[in-house]
């Protein structure tokens, strides 16, 4: 079963919580994920720090993507060689190969025009073909097993303190509190009247691709104490 499948132009950890996001509140948390060792995935020490002396070793430090998952309490395991990452890759080949020869043969040269292929090809392997392994259309035995309870989804709920989708599925910082009662945050300096000074608090940001802005939520202890919002192109330097 082919829960998510989408095209974007750059492989970054947004594209990726917000292939998460989708995922969840269409199907639910899952118990776990099996990823390879991808920087949105995982802090490899010797290949994602530029110091000789590195002070975070491997897994000490964890990137965008799986904050998120501890946040959901979601278990992330790595694929550590390439036979493990192939037992995922593999059947999935004729997928990429299909999609190819379609866009060849059509002469499909847009991410628009090739995500309708993936679309039919993702609907016509959930929802028509029959598994050469189970025997079964995909989707129905997908939800046959939520149905029997067999499934490792679990409903998706947020965990307190959070009310939004947003403040789970974001870019996370921490800053401190200065003597102005104030942040700063890539040259930008905001306000936080409502937080002791000298205290760190949590920095949600929330990228709008389409609207081309940027939502700053900060949140101290549990509550979120201010809301912001800033054109994207203010930050010419950050990479969402």
């Amino acid at each position: 079963m082919l829960l998510y499948a989408d095209l974007f132009e750059q492989e970054t950890s947004w594209a990726h919580i917000k292939a998460s996001e989708t995922l969840m509140q269409t199907n639910g948390i899952p118990f776990s994920y099996y990823v390879d060792s991808l920087r949105v995935f995982r802090f490899v020490q010797g290949r994602d720090s530029i110091w000789r002396k590195h002070v975070l070793q491997t897994d000490e430090a964890d990137p965008q993507w799986r904050q998120v998952m501890k946040v959901l309490g979601i278990n992330v395991t790595f694929a550590l060689s390439p036979q493990a990452k192939g037992k995922v890759e593999r059947p999935y080949r004729w997928l990429q190969d299909r999609i190819v020869r379609t866009c060849a043969i059509e002469k499909l040269a847009t991410i628009d025009e090739v995500r309708a292929v993936v679309r039919q090809e993702v609907d016509r392997y959930n929802n028509h073909q029959v598994h050469s392994t189970t025997g079964d259309i995909p989707s129905i035995r997908f939800e046959r097993a939520k149905r029997e309870g067999n499934s490792l989804f679990r409903p998706f709920v947020l965990p307190k303190p959070y009310t939004l989708a947003k403040d789970v599925f974001c870019l996370r910082e921490r800053r401190m509190v200065d003597g102005y009662h104030k942040i700063s945050l890539f040259n930008h300096e905001i306000r936080v009247p409502k937080v002791p000074l000298r205290k760190e608090v949590e920095v949600h940001l929330v990228p709008d691709m389409q609207r081309d802005a940027l939502e700053i939520r900060i949140w101290w202890e549990t509550q979120m104490v201010q809301s912001v919002v800033y054109p994207l192109n203010e930050f010419p330097g950050v990479h969402f």
